[in-house]
């Protein structure tokens, strides 16, 4: 359970960094932390010197909030995430959510990169969130509810909000953005499914899998912050094509897309 006395020390901590106070928080997932470079007179703040904040060793994880400018509004960044195959708890994974809530952060874009399990996606396809399969068995809110954080039984009929995903698909219709939408199923990891695991999640209905966002976008809609989740799809899923799966892959494709994915995002973010 996140205490709010350990939120308020980091919530203090950052603030003796910086005066900006954000309204919009981004989570950037593996090979998308250029977007963090394209803020202005921004702060940054390595995580290991932040108070209860984790490490990330995952690779194209660079480990620091960065605060700063995009157009008129002011953005926290999370450059690099906390991940549950590393051995975090899910308390650990998803504090820094608590943080941005304190901190004044209303709107939370949530990205990764992931593998596609429906076959009529292809890599280097961006897909907009729009439901997701917790196959991991786990929940961020398992144990004592802390009620100054929200309700014990929490609503999920719409953790992806409807009003910011029309203005992301908006968007990348001004921008000719080819913007697939599907559900996320929620892998542990750190192994890629296997072959038959990914039919099966294909039979359950869902469209990309990956290691990552369902904690995240559980607590911020617990939380009461707006939140939508881009997935770049780096390659497809395990048994689709015949291949065996790779990180460097996964990095090299979020790299082939980097600058479409900064398009749509800054110019999503200027539409909140």
């Amino acid at each position: 359970m996140h205490q709010t006395s350990d939120i308020q020390q980091a919530v203090n901590f950052i603030q003796q960094h910086t005066d900006k106070k954000p309204t919009i928080g981004i989570i950037l997932g593996s090979g998308l932390g250029p977007f963090a470079d394209t803020l202005e007179d921004a702060v940054h703040i390595p995580y290991d010197t932040i108070p209860h904040f984790a490490k990330s060793a995952a690779v194209g994880h660079a480990n620091e909030l960065v605060i700063g400018k995009s157009g008129d509004k002011t953005v926290i960044a999370m450059k690099g995430r906390f991940h549950y195959y590393e051995g975090f708890t899910l308390d650990q994974v998803t504090f820094p959510v608590r943080v941005m809530k304190m901190l004044g952060v209303e709107k939370l874009i949530i990205t990764n990169a992931c593998g596609a399990v429906n076959t009529s996606f292809k890599p280097g396809d961006l897909m907009l969130i729009t439901d997701h399969i917790n196959l991991t068995a786990n929940n961020p809110l398992i144990g004592p509810n802390n009620p100054e954080l929200g309700v014990r039984f929490l609503d999920v009929s719409e953790v992806y909000n409807k009003q910011l995903r029309t203005i992301v698909s908006d968007v990348a219709n001004e921008l000719n953005i080819t913007l697939q939408q599907g559900v996320y199923a929620w892998w542990t990891g750190p192994t890629y499914e296997t072959p038959a695991e990914v039919r099966m999640i294909r039979v359950l209905g869902a469209d990309a899998v990956g290691m990552s966002t369902v904690p995240e976008a559980i607590i911020a809609h617990h939380s009461g912050i707006k939140t939508i989740g881009i997935s770049c799809l780096t390659n497809m899923a395990c048994g689709i094509l015949d291949q065996p799966l790779g990180h460097e892959e996964v990095i090299e494709t979020a790299e082939r897309v980097k600058s479409t994915f900064l398009q749509l995002i800054t110019k999503t973010i200027a539409r909140f």
